[in-house]
């Protein structure tokens, strides 16, 4: 078998007939001979092929974004909240839909592929997450924020204490962004409520530096 045929999912008359197996594609066409790989049965059968379309897709990255695009089927229905591999020149990333447009100022939350002009989305595999620190003396005036790098998946839990760098905080509350899913609430502040890097707008901790507010 050549290393670049076809493979199709179709009923086998022979060995299954009733649900898919894989099949190498022998000789494509609107009736194509097909070689089942399970039995070895040669037949011929017809293979639907899916519309498929691009689209222009804008990638929202840190404080920065750029334009790629996607192929995907046109009867697809995608919505907000959706995640996707997309393959750009520059990288292979992972990327959550955050608006579709579907014209000058339409926007909505679903749609199929085909009705979208442009699909923006903010890059999740690896995200920046600002964190908010109070002092331990409770004086909010002294408050500072930092901006930690780490991967989407990466798990931010309610009483836990972190370290990053010279930076020891523990996680006091967690503030969801707008297009996560899979949330009760926008905000968690119970010990062990966890939300993932890539959904979290903010953390706020406290101060657990050695020397963390030192008049010294």
């Amino acid at each position: 078998m050549s290393e670049t045929s076809e493979r199709i999912g179709a009923a086998c008359p022979s060995c299954s007939p009733d649900e898919a197996t894989a099949h190498e594609v022998l000789k494509p066409g609107g009736q194509a001979t097909v070689r089942c790989t399970a039995c070895g049965h040669v037949h011929k059968t017809t293979i639907e092929r899916v519309r498929e379309v691009e689209r222009d897709v804008v990638v929202s990255q840190g404080g920065d974004s750029f334009t790629s695009s996607v192929e995907a089927p046109a009867e697809e229905t995608i919505e907000v909240g959706e995640e996707f591999v997309l393959d750009t020149p520059e990288a292979i990333m992972l990327v959550r839909i955050t608006g579709l447009e579907l014209g000058p100022e339409k926007r909505v939350e679903s749609a199929r592929i085909e009705d979208v002009d442009t699909i923006w989305t903010r890059a999740v595999d690896n995200v920046s997450v600002s964190v908010t620190i109070h002092p331990t003396d409770g004086n909010r005036d002294r408050s500072r924020t930092v901006d930690l790098q780490v991967p989407g998946d990466y798990e931010f839990t309610v009483g836990e204490t972190e370290s990053f760098g010279d930076e020891r905080f523990t996680i006091e509350g967690l503030h969801v962004r707008d297009d996560a899913v899979g949330y009760r609430f926008d905000k968690f502040d119970h010990e062990g409520d966890m939300v993932f890097a890539k959904d979290v707008k903010r953390v706020y901790a406290r101060d657990e530096t050695s020397d963390a507010w030192s008049v010294w």
